[in-house]
């Protein structure tokens, strides 16, 4: 072993994979957006931009950064889903051709003022209950602005990854019987990952696709976790029966064990909340944390690999260990697992 460190892998070809799953699903006039907010969900956006260009139709991001930097390498459509709140940064928007989400009347305002109507996406909440227009107001907006536009209506599904979920009808039915009040030549759009995969009738002009293209989706086999969280194993020690490993003493020993420090904590990423019995992958067979996990290290009981040794690499997650097993272990969600990388853990960006 060289110098100890953490290591994230970075597969675009399996983002790329996952891409070509989902869109297979898609009516041929449906497009895809690849949701590629917050540094492609640690994937690194610039990088996931130059490879995904040619099979994708357009990006989302929230921050107006991110999409400059995107605009720098890419032609294709822009969406800044959360829109701006600023005449400057409307502006700037409109300066690097991007597509701006417009969910208040305060963004609306911005619109008018500018009298720059072109590339704007409506958000119309159904139910999810944080964004969008309410119907009646954005009716009132849509009778006396833009019954002669050309826009995208947009909104926001709250459950799609349970397709037995009440709010799916709900909200579907909401967005139906408002797009009948209006022309029928807008574009809509309401499918995320759940959607395009419980619901591919559903894909209409445009899906969103973030989560779904990087391997976080539970529920499906069929995608796989595009980045590997991996850190060498720095010492190993046997315990007795009744000895207790790490902070609080949370885990004893009801028997004589193995134990294998490794070289990744919470500064690293991880949540300090990980439960014991939560599995990782060391010499690719299954091991269960055992102890607290500290600001460096975790501990992992190795008692039945008997050629583990220093230096060994344990996998947290993997293409093989799908990042949905220790999401859902722990009550968390894969998403949060993803972009909680911190900095010092080495970034091993794969070529095509």
């Amino acid at each position: 072993m060289t110098r100890a460190t953490s290591e994230l892998i970075i597969e675009p070809a399996i983002v790329r994979k996952n891409i070509s799953y989902l869109k297979a699903k898609l009516d041929d006039s449906s497009k895809f957006m690849a949701i590629i907010k917050s540094d492609s969900y640690g994937h690194i956006l610039s990088n996931i931009v130059r490879d995904i260009d040619d099979i994708v139709d357009g990006y989302g991001v929230v921050r107006l950064e991110e999409a400059i930097s995107i605009r720098k390498i890419s032609s294709k459509k822009i969406l800044l889903m959360q829109g701006v709140y600023s005449q400057s940064d409307f502006k700037e928007a409109r300066d690097n051709s991007l597509d701006l989400v417009i969910h208040n009347s305060l963004q609306f305002s911005l619109v008018k003022d500018n009298d720059s109507y072109k590339n704007l996406w409506f958000k119309i909440n159904t139910g999810m209950n944080r964004l969008g227009f309410e119907e009646d107001e954005f009716l009132d907006i849509y009778t006396t602005y833009l019954s002669d536009k050309k826009f995208t209506l947009m909104s926001h599904l709250s459950a799609s990854n349970v397709p037995s979920d009440i709010s799916n009808k709900t909200q579907f039915e909401h967005f139906d019987s408002l797009c009948q009040k209006l022309n029928p030549d807008i574009l809509k759009s309401i499918a995320n990952t759940g959607c395009v995969i419980n619901f591919p009738d559903k894909s209409m002009d445009w899906v969103r696709v973030g989560i779904g293209i990087f391997g976080g989706y539970i529920g499906n086999n069929e995608l796989q976790t595009a980045m590997t969280l991996r850190s060498p194993i720095i010492n190993i020690r046997k315990i007795n029966k009744g000895q207790r490993v790490g902070y609080d003493g949370r885990a004893e020993a009801t028997q004589d064990m193995k134990i294998a420090t490794v070289y990744c904590g919470y500064a690293d990423g991880l949540p300090n909340h990980i439960k014991d019995g939560t599995k990782v992958f060391i010499n690719n067979v299954g091991a269960e944390i055992f102890g607290k996990v500290s600001m460096d290290v975790t501990t992992v009981d190795v008692s039945h690999i008997p050629d583990c040794e220093i230096g060994d690499w344990c996998e947290f997650f993997s293409p093989n260990h799908s990042i949905n097993n220790l999401a859902s272990s722990n009550n968390l969600i894969s998403y949060d697992l993803m972009i909680r990388i911190k900095s010092r853990v080495k970034r091993i960006y794969k070529k095509l």
